[in-house]
């Protein structure tokens, strides 16, 4: 899955980008219709006219320069329209394939994983109750991410596929269009918040006719994050982090305007690297690194390693800092589903209140002292 196969290409570099808030008026009528509620994510927009809704994708990849238009309509024999689209899907749809283990919890939060039919490479999932439809052949293996295989996927003639894409030359998309399968871009993994990544369960919402129920969710998981947040920010203390390791004696950490420095910072913690600029990773040499986070409180997130044994092997170099001698140095590559997939990677980005949490009782246990990790875990 694309998931795991970005983030392990990128080095052990798991938190993606975050941008600022972005505040849409809340579901705004007008002459153009219904606005929802999109505060967030800064990748979709969704507007109701009634009888149908237009859905708008305008960053599936990285600089993308085109906005794809999706109109997803009640009756769609019926509907005729002089704007063009991209796509247009009857909805609510009976069956789909989605393209990324991102995609799966927000099917299970809206109680839809049943409309799921195929996905690229199955072992990647972890979700129990997914795993317990492929182990009943309920959901088609269709190739990955790089070959998907088309004669799966027009065999299943699923009411529309979810794409992935990190660029706007994917002939597979292209093919299947040309074989009546209405392909939709979803951005998610492109977004630069926590919630703004969480967000896309509204994306989701649309297909099913669960626009309310979608924003229902999110909001929950909105007020939960907020709540920690606050909690975060009582403590006295900051806590100086770490993050990254090394790739080939280059080490990869997570840039200032990063997911990871959100969430750091959104901890009440202070990350050393975080008045860099950028949204991606650094790569910096082991001496610059020592130089400056040899003496840093906690090292979150040591790329794929789960022991300080693992380390040592890699590199002696990681004995020297302060967090691997006072044993304050903590993955979330340990906990993984049925078939090896590590949990974070399919269902953190729809989670960020969890996260949090997870962070906020590492770095300040005493606020959370009946909590116990749900991502993360203290290397052994």
């Amino acid at each position: 899955m694309r998931f795991q196969t970005l983030v392990f290409s990128l080095v052990f570099l798991v938190f993606f980008t975050c941008k600022n808030e972005k505040t849409t008026s809340s579901s705004t009528s007008s002459s153009l219709g219904e606005i929802i509620e999109i505060k967030y994510a800064e990748g979709f927009s969704i507007s109701d006219y009634g009888t149908y809704k237009i859905l708008e994708v305008n960053n599936p990849w990285p600089e993308a320069n085109q906005v794809f238009r999706y109109a997803l309509v009640n009756d769609k024999n019926n509907f005729s329209s002089e704007e063009d689209f991209d796509a247009v899907v009857q909805v609510p749809i009976k069956n789909l394939i989605v393209t990324s283990t991102t995609h799966i919890p927000s099917l299970e939060m809206l109680n839809e994983q049943n409309k799921l039919i195929g996905f690229p490479n199955l072992d990647f999932i972890s979700s129990e109750k997914t795993r317990n439809r492929i182990n009943a052949n309920q959901i088609t293996e269709i190739g990955n991410n790089e070959s998907i295989n088309t004669e799966n996927v027009i065999a299943l003639q699923p009411d529309v596929m979810i794409g992935f894409a990190v660029s706007g030359n994917n002939k597979t998309y292209t093919n299947l269009e040309r074989a009546g399968i209405p392909v939709v871009y979803n951005g998610d993994w492109t977004e630069q918040s926590p919630l703004g990544k969480a967000e896309w369960i509204k994306f989701f919402g649309a297909f099913f006719d669960k626009t309310d129920e979608a924003t229902k969710i999110f909001k929950d998981i909105e007020n939960n994050y907020l709540d920690i947040k606050t909690m975060a920010s009582k403590a006295t203390k900051k806590p100086t982090v770490l993050s990254g390791a090394m790739w080939k004696d280059i080490w990869y950490l997570p840039q200032g305007n990063s997911w990871a420095a959100a969430f750091i910072n959104d901890a009440n913690a202070e990350y050393l690297w975080k008045t860099s600029e950028g949204t991606g990773s650094i790569a910096l040499n082991i001496e610059t690194v020592i130089e400056k986070a040899h003496h840093a409180e906690f090292w979150i997130g040591p790329g794929q390693f789960s022991s300080y044994d693992q380390m040592i092997e890699a590199s002696k170099a990681y004995t020297q800092f302060e967090a691997f001698k006072s044993k304050q140095v903590y993955s979330f590559s340990t906990l993984k589903g049925e078939t090896g997939g590590v949990i974070y990677y399919e269902l953190a980005p729809n989670r960020p209140d969890l996260v949090l949490k997870d962070l906020v009782k590492i770095l300040h246990p005493n606020l959370l002292p009946d909590y116990e990790l749900y991502f993360f875990r203290a290397l052994e």
